[in-house]
């Protein structure tokens, strides 16, 4: 199976595409889109838009992890990933890939076992569980190869939900 897990953000929307056979998990890419602030608001989100949809037909994911849309401090950033978001569900929906939507804490508690661990124990965890040696960067990819692990995780979980129901 492989998962393909984002970050949302209209300046770096990071990715990160990951295959499991059985319970060995195996890095294929991971990166970010990113934009400059002299381009418009619907500027970025067509460069991601686009983006988007070449890597699906590049890899071709099974199933799409997102990051649910949670409100901060910052009015302004959570907008952005507003629509960040949107354009990451248009598109996994128009391409048919089903989308799984978790909380930061559901990716920290799936990948590090603490839903309070930090950026860089959910880098350093994610790094060992895929047997990458330099640090990845920017960190927003490293974030959505979090989300792609946890999006496998839980298909398998689902699944195996589904076999016992049969």
């Amino acid at each position: 199976m492989r998962a393909m897990g984002i970050d949302p953000g209209t300046a770096i929307c990071g990715f990160g595409i990951v295959d499991s056979n059985g319970s060995r998990l195996k890095p294929v890419a991971y990166g970010a889109v990113q934009t400059t602030p002299d381009h418009s608001d619907a500027q970025r989100l067509v460069k991601i838009f686009d983006s988007l949809n070449e890597l699906y037909k590049k890899y071709r994911p099974d199933v799409i992890g997102v990051e649910q849309l949670f409100f901060n401090r910052n009015v302004t950033t959570a907008i952005a990933v507003g629509q960040a978001r949107g354009i990451i569900l248009l598109t996994a929906q128009q391409a048919s890939i089903p989308i799984l939507e978790f909380s930061p804490l559901q990716v920290k508690q799936g990948v590090t076992g603490y839903g309070r661990a930090t950026k860089e124990q959910v880098i350093d965890m994610t790094m060992r569980l895929l047997g990458i040696h330099e640090k990845i960067k920017p960190d927003d990819a490293a974030d959505g190869l979090a989300m792609a692990i946890y999006a496998l995780y839980c298909s398998h979980s689902m699944s195996l939900k589904r076999t016992v129901q049969l």
